[in-house]
């Protein structure tokens, strides 16, 4: 008589909630509030699947984390748009 396979447990609310915020990502406005556990884990996600646009990467940035600012600043190239003038000074 066999044993039927155990059954894979549910994924964790964590993970639920992590997978919601990739999917949506590019709506929020703020994510200084994630304890960084979680912001690590949603950066990598985010690199991952290809979602890291320039307002995500802003986002990412704006909270200050060490780890994700090193991160950026060895493997991101930032585009810096010039700024032109709009009239000529004498």
């Amino acid at each position: 008589m066999s044993h039927p396979s155990p059954s894979p447990s549910p994924p964790s609310l964590l993970s639920l909630a992590i997978h919601s915020a990739l999917l949506n990502i590019s709506r929020f406005s703020d994510l200084s509030p994630l304890p960084d556990p979680v912001l690590l884990e949603l950066f990598e996600k985010t690199l991952r699947a290809g979602k890291l646009t320039e307002k995500v990467l802003k986002l990412f940035m704006a909270t200050g984390n060490d780890e994700i600012l090193l991160f950026i600043e060895k493997n991101i190239q930032l585009i810096v748009s010039p700024v032109l003038p709009t009239s000529k000074s004498s």
